[in-house]
This record gives structure tokens, sequence and C-alpha cells, in this order.
């Protein structure tokens, strides 16, 4: 089962905006992330959930999507995501910006499993602007943006492939649109 969520876990760049995202269903994906370590049990992570129309048409011009695919400038209007959670560190609990960078990492992994197995599906979006965001967000100094989770129910197709003879891992997209992801054989990354 943790492997058909692994393998349905993609980072989708097209959303099917008739389907609304709850704000119930972002508190549950939220809560997962209680369950999850956390470095030295510290937990200084909070997290913003966006599912008002208003506020996410707000954060989306804030992110920046598929770097390798800029030409194409993702998501396409009519398939852009109808939810956001922003991860945030709570530097009142600590005040380290590097030593909690694992633990957004797990969080991000763990409700992306979750929104696949409730059928939805995210990206992780590392590439936004974080004081115009926080300005949106109306987060207090102490609160700072560290990953932008896109949510919402997935209407592309994602085809994970093996890595080619070049050796590149770079993804692109097909004639037909399809998101292909080259992913490295068992062999490759045995040591």
């Amino acid at each position: 089962m943790l492997m058909e969520l692994l393998q349905k876990n993609r980072s989708y760049r097209s959303y099917d905006e008739a389907c609304r995202v709850s704000r119930a269903q972002l508190e549950s994906l939220i809560d997962c992330t209680r369950y999850v370590a956390s470095s030295v049990n510290i937990q200084p992570l909070k997290y913003f959930a966006a599912n008002e129309p208003e506020m996410v048409s707000q954060i989306q011009p804030l992110t920046h999507w598929a770097g390798k695919l800029s030409q194409l400038h993702l998501p396409r209007e009519g398939h852009r995501p109808t939810a956001f959670i922003v991860i945030c560190q709570d530097f009142s609990i600590h005040s380290s910006p590097t030593m909690f960078q694992r633990d957004v990492g797990i969080a991000a992994q763990t409700i992306l499993l979750a929104a696949v197995e409730q059928g939805l599906g995210g990206c992780m979006i590392g590439s936004f602007e974080k004081e115009p965001l926080r300005q949106v967000l109306g987060l207090p100094e102490r609160m700072e943006p560290m990953l932008v989770l896109a949510i919402g129910r997935p209407d592309e197709t994602v085809v994970l492939t093996q890595v080619g003879e070049d050796g590149s891992t770079d993804y692109y997209r097909d004639e037909k649109d399809t998101h292909v992801v080259p992913k490295r054989a068992l062999k490759d990354i045995l040591l």
C-alpha cells in the first residue's frame, strides 16, 4: 500500500479547479504531521491552510513552478490548485533556520502522501516570494514560510520512466502534454 501511494504521489502542476478542497480536508492532512519525527522533538513547525478562493488567488502569483519548464508557465490558467498549505517555522520555539529543514521535508511528504490517499495530489514549491507571502498570510515576524504545498485534484497524467542512456533526470512534457519523470533504477542507487 505504501509503494502504491509513493508511485501516485507526483509533483502535479495541473488541477481540476471544479474540485474544491475543504477546510476539513486540509486540517486532516495537517493533523497527520503531528505523528511524524521532529528534530530533538522540538516541533517548531506551524501550518497555514488556505482554501478560500480569494486567499488562494493571492498566494498563487507568489509561487514559481516547474523551473525546468519555465516556457510553459505552469500551472496554466484554469488548472490551478484550489488550496495551499504553507509550512512555517515558529522562531519563538527555536531560532535555527537550518536545523529543521528535515522536519519540513518529512511534514511535506507526509501531507502529500495523505493527500494521495484522499484522491488529491499536490506539489512542493520551494521557489516563492517569502516576504510578500508573509504579508498576504498576515504572519507575525517570528513565523517564517519555509515551503508551500499546492493541493487539489490532479487533472494531468504523470508517467515515471527509467533514466535514459544520457543520464538526464530532467522531467519534460511529451507531445501529448504528458509529464514524464525519469527515475534512476534501483541498481543505480545501491552502493
